[in-house]
Parts: structure tokens; sequence; C-alpha cells
């Protein structure tokens, strides 16, 4: 019994050890990742406002709210 429970016991301070290691080498990671996050939320931000405010889609914009002012109720 008491040996089972030595084993257990070296068992889970070996995941625990681990799982400190992992989480040590991976301390920066999450600054890396939401730095490319936001890079790529920006160049995206950028193309959408690019097609926002190209002539066709301006052209088409104001086609639907004129159309939608002019209604007749």
């Amino acid at each position: 019994m008491g040996t089972m429970r030595l084993v257990f016991w070296g068992a889970r301070r070996c995941v625990n050890w681990r799982a400190a290691l992992r989480s040590r080498l991976d301390a920066g990671m999450a600054t890396a990742e939401y730095a490319v996050g936001t890079i790529a939320a920006c160049a995206f931000a950028a193309v959408l406002y690019k097609v926002v405010t190209s002539g066709a889609v301006t052209g088409a914009l104001q086609s639907v709210i004129q159309k939608a002012l002019d209604a007749q109720f």
C-alpha cells in the first residue's frame, strides 16, 4: 500500500513538473500571438476600408440609401 502511494505521488509530481516546464516555455507565446492577430486585424481593416471607399461600392451604397429615402409609404 505504501509503495502504491509513492508511485502515485511520483507520477503526479512528474506531471506537475512537465506542466510547469511547458508553461514556462510558452510564456512569451501569448504576446506574440496577440501581436500577429492585431497586425492581421489592421490589415483586414485597411483592405475593407479600401473596398468600401471604392467608387463602385460608394455608388451602390448611395443608390440604396437614395431608394430607401424616396420610398413611398
